[in-house]
């Protein structure tokens, strides 16, 4: 399944950074955040896009309006239980490759990519 490789791919770059992965795949009744990470003052609520290539377009252009909006509110849901002093913040992390391909994946994160 490309999508779970993808997030695999992408928790192992933020550990990598020094980034904590609190949970993956958190689901609610308005939708599913893919990474809820910890890095400095920010608690992260990270949307993951996997591709075999950005050819056709960027993987962060199938992020809609109306899947942010899904996002947020999901976030807000687990920010309600799980409340703390870190800053929310939504990135969306772009993962170009596939588990076959001979070549590691490029990894693409951008920071508050929405959210205002």
């Amino acid at each position: 399944m490309t999508g779970a490789w993808g997030e695999r791919q992408a928790c192992g770059y933020l550990r990598a950074r020094g980034w904590e992965i609190v949970q993956c795949n958190f689901r609610t009744r308005f939708g599913e955040i893919d990474i809820i990470a910890r890095h400095g003052k920010y608690i992260i609520f990270a949307e993951v896009k996997t591709r075999r290539s950005s050819r056709f377009a960027a993987a962060r252009e199938s992020v809609t309006a109306a899947k942010q909006a899904r996002i947020i509110a999901a976030a807000e849901e687990w920010l309600q239980t799980y409340a703390g002093t870190a800053q929310p913040r939504f990135d969306v992390i772009e993962v170009y490759g596939s588990e076959d391909a001979p070549l590691p994946p490029h990894i693409n994160l951008i920071e508050n990519a929405f959210g205002g």
